[in-house]
């Protein structure tokens, strides 16, 4: 990881110092790392221990697109913060954010191209356009307030758990091309990815500061897992009554509490963790096809914090 920080950092440079101050405070703020220590599991595990630059380079590129996403996304959701540090948006006003978020896509996409990295770099812009579709699909639901489970599972497929498959199948991608652990190990990150959203979803209704404000879904009319199960199981005026809420009364704080306080009591959350773990269990199925590993014993702790963590 430390290796592959520095690679990292230097594939964002860049002529213009303003440029290169802003992606300096973007590295030192950085998250988890989630996604590049899937990629080098995944590539350790599948080859046996080893990893090669495609590897590096591939981490390299998930981390500038998925880093190019956060920095768009702060801006089309008018966020102020990111990770409890101030957004790029706030610190340098919108349209730097959208040009610097360009910069990153266009930094990750010539990586690949550079060094005719095309099988990687199709595995990515792939998640790319998966999730812009995913966000735009959840911005059509939403209007209307209409989404069913099936759709909901779709937009978080797209979303979130893309990203994350492409972590996985590039990892493997990297150090084993045409293999079929590349589509395992995409199905593998998937699940992963759908089971991290459906926890993000569960933090919306914690008591807890987790970097993002409770009940935030709520006020943008997200419609989450444990909010699609209690309307699909409360009476038609309780029905009318959150719907209502969530379209018209987004902005009280108290009403938001109430919504808050009746998905809990109509078991929205116990059916949302039940749904995370099936998704964990899946996953863990995938894994224990390969033999015995501290990569896979890695991976499974990972699998594991998706739906442990606390933020």
């Amino acid at each position: 990881m430390e290796l592959f920080e520095q690679k990292f950092s230097d594939s964002m440079s860049s002529k213009v110092a303003l440029l290169n101050r802003i992606t300096h405070y973007i590295v030192n703020r950085k998250g988890k790392q989630m996604r590049p220590m899937f990629v080098f599991l995944v590539a350790k595990m599948v080859s046996g221990g080893e990893v090669n630059e495609r590897t590096y380079r591939g981490a390299s590129v998930i981390e500038l697109i998925h880093t190019a996403t956060l920095v768009h996304d702060d801006v089309v959701d008018d966020s102020n913060r990111r990770r409890g540090f101030f957004s790029i948006n706030a610190l340098w006003k919108n349209k730097i954010a959208v040009l610097v978020g360009d910069y990153l896509l266009s930094k990750g996409l010539l990586l690949s191209i550079d060094y005719g990295d095309f099988d990687l770099l199709k595995i990515i812009s792939v998640a790319v356009r998966e999730m812009s579709e995913g966000e735009l699909l959840q911005i059509e639901k939403a209007r209307n307030l209409d989404i069913t489970e099936e759709i909901y599972y779709e937009i978080i497929r797209q979303k979130t758990a893309t990203l994350i498959a492409a972590c996985c199948s590039l990892g493997a991608c990297s150090v084993s091309p045409k293999s079929d652990d590349i589509q395992k190990m995409r199905k593998f990150g998937e699940l992963i990815g759908m089971a991290f959203q459906i926890k993000d979803d569960l933090f919306d209704y914690g008591d807890t500061a987790i970097g993002k404000p409770t009940g935030i879904d709520i006020k943008e009319q997200k419609m989450t897992l444990p909010l699609i199960y209690t309307l699909n199981h409360c009476t038609k005026e309780k029905k009318k009554w959150l719907i209502n809420s969530i379209k018209n009364h987004n902005k009280n704080k108290k009403r938001v509490k109430e919504v808050i306080n009746f998905v809990k009591a109509s078991g929205g959350l116990e059916y949302a963790i039940e749904i995370m773990h099936k998704f964990k269990e899946e996953a863990l199925l995938i894994l224990s096809e390969y033999p015995d590993s501290d990569y896979k014993s890695s991976l499974s702790l990972m699998v594991e914090y998706v739906i442990d963590r606390k933020k």
